[in-house]
């Protein structure tokens, strides 16, 4: 199970953070050089480039390189593997609260209306 999870830790870590979920949300769209998604943000180049770097280590975004343009591209398989390991844990906590819900349902009987 362990093996299934590696790097979900990292990409948690990576979206706790407001800025990076921006970025995440506009690569969503289409791919960006770092000086796009700089553009909005208000913070310094090198601050967006570490912001970048935290991305890229939890295996969300990849970049190259063509010319004097760095292009960012989102890599959705790890998204996916947090989205997996998210339905899984809103799976488990619906069928305890189901569960849950039944054991505090009153009998059937008194349901019935008394006659």
């Amino acid at each position: 199970m362990l093996n299934r999870l590696e790097g979900l830790d990292r990409v948690f870590q990576a979206l706790a953070d407001p800025t990076r979920r921006d970025m995440v949300e506009r690569l969503v769209q289409a791919p960006a050089s770092v000086s796009q998604l700089a553009e909005p943000l208000p913070m310094s180049l090198p601050a967006v480039v570490q912001h970048l770097a935290v991305l890229e280590s939890a295996g969300m975004v990849s970049s190259e390189k063509v010319g004097r343009v760095r292009t960012c591209h989102l890599e959705p398989e790890m998204l996916r593997r947090a989205e997996t390991w998210l339905g899984a844990q809103r799976t488990a906590w619906e069928d305890r609260l189901d569960r849950l819900g039944a054991e505090l349902a009153p009998p059937e009987d008194q349901l019935r209306p008394q006659r």
